[in-house]
């Protein structure tokens, strides 16, 4: 069986299904890949099946190891809005069998698992501080007197 050459894949799905950039397809392999590592570490075995909540899980946290705050945006710029479009993302390879699926897996499996403002904005927002906040203390101002000398408000020099 011939290698398939990814971006050539990706270019072709790009052509069929405007929805997605071909950034999003290299963001989702690279994700995959991100994905793989970190059940490795966890002790799991890398070349196993992954759900797709795990493969969501590990696409939010290479986003936000990758574009920090701007994850949204980013992720946004390439068309993909909620979870559903990583789904519809990876159905796309796996029909291009660039991906395999078992027979359990479905783009349901993607619907709705987070917002994005859940996973991508969120971590950024500062926390609400308990602490009350202080009124700013009003500056005293002076004023010139006739004879040209600075007088405060109080009436002292």
């Amino acid at each position: 069986m011939a290698k398939l050459n990814f971006a050539k894949v990706v270019e072709e799905i790009c052509e069929r299904d405007l929805r997605y950039t071909a950034d999003a397809y290299h963001f989702v392999q690279e994700g995959l890949n991100h994905t793989l590592k970190g059940l490795k570490r966890g002790g799991q075995h890398a070349h196993r099946h992954v759900s797709g909540q795990e493969l969501l899980h590990g696409l939010r946290d290479y986003a936000l190891k990758e574009y920090g705050p701007m994850s949204k945006a980013v992720l946004n710029e390439w068309g993909i809005k909620t979870t559903d479009d990583f789904g519809q993302i990876v159905f796309n390879l796996v029909n291009a069998s660039v991906l395999g699926k078992n027979e359990t897996d479905s783009p349901n499996d993607f619907k709705n698992v987070f917002t994005f403002d859940d996973a991508f904005v969120k971590p950024f927002v500062p926390r609400n501080t308990t602490a009350t906040t202080r009124k700013p203390v009003a500056a005293k101002t002076k004023k010139r007197t006739s004879t040209g000398t600075k007088k405060n408000k109080a009436g002292s020099l």
